[in-house]
């Protein structure tokens, strides 16, 4: 799966591995231009923080279905409860079933609650929804999460909006070799080189807000995350030569004239 050309999680298939959100932009065409120049095909939209019916302007009047698969997420939520309450509402007023769980425990770290977290997918899984749910880099979770039925796993490079980068890539790694379903690192990215070595280390994708939003060209930065993705996960499937503690000559000495 790992290997595979395309992103694939519950029968759906992505040609883009790079998830965007939609939130903290300066204005709604420039969060248009940066979802075109990232490539996306999945963009979030936090349901607690949109106009649902419509009636007035809404971040849903720029986003164009036909051409994103819109997946909300319940941020904001700290209770499996009230996750589940905002994911079924997403889904009444015509949202797709797949969701972005988020369930948070501490309002200062935004960390995840495990418990809760797991409760909830559980809940939403049993009533057919398609489950990505945002977890700590926690390979023992992330595995109690697939078992619940979660289409993928999300777990967190670093705390949100944070841009500190991958602060565990160990624990990743540990992740990508405990589960199966796809593992897209959400959370934490910075900058570019973040994002190229989230998807070296093999993850399936990666997903991320305010490294582009908040970006001073917020447009050209959605391009250099495009090309990370794309750069990172040509040099995973490529294979990078082992770590040495000391050099290793470019020429050997075979042949040469002494």
């Amino acid at each position: 799966m790992r290997g595979d050309a395309t992103l694939k999680f519950a029968g759906r298939e992505f040609r883009s591995r790079l998830i965007v959100g939609t939130g903290k932009y300066p204005d709604y065409p420039t969060m248009q231009k940066a979802l075109e120049a990232s490539g996306t095909e999945i963009v979030t939209v936090a349901v607690r923080r949109v106009n649902l019916d419509r009636k007035q302007e809404s971040l849903l009047d720029y986003i164009d279905v036909k051409r994103y698969t819109l997946l909300p997420n319940t941020a904001g939520c700290y209770t499996a409860e009230e996750a589940c309450k905002y994911a079924r509402l997403a889904r009444e007023v015509g949202m797709p079933e797949m969701v972005k769980l988020e369930v948070i425990g501490d309002q200062r770290t935004l960390f995840p609650d495990n418990e809760e977290l797991l409760k909830a997918t559980r809940t939403l899984v049993k009533e057919g929804f398609i489950v990505l749910p945002y977890v700590n880099d926690d390979p023992v979770m992330a595995k109690k999460l697939e078992d619940a039925g979660a289409a993928a796993v999300m777990p967190l490079g670093a705390p949100i909006g944070s841009g500190l980068g991958l602060r565990n890539p160990h624990n990743i790694m540990i992740i990508l070799q405990t589960v199966r379903v796809p593992v897209i690192v959400d959370a934490g990215v910075g900058t570019a080189s973040d994002a190229a070595v989230a998807m070296e280390l093999g993850s399936d994708g990666v997903l991320m807000n305010t490294a582009i939003a908040g970006a001073k060209d917020p447009v050209m930065m959605a391009d250099a995350m495009r090309k990370a993705v794309e750069a990172g996960r040509q040099a995973y499937l490529a294979g990078r030569i082992p770590k040495k503690l000391y050099a290793s000559a470019s020429t050997t000495m075979e042949g040469m004239i002494e």
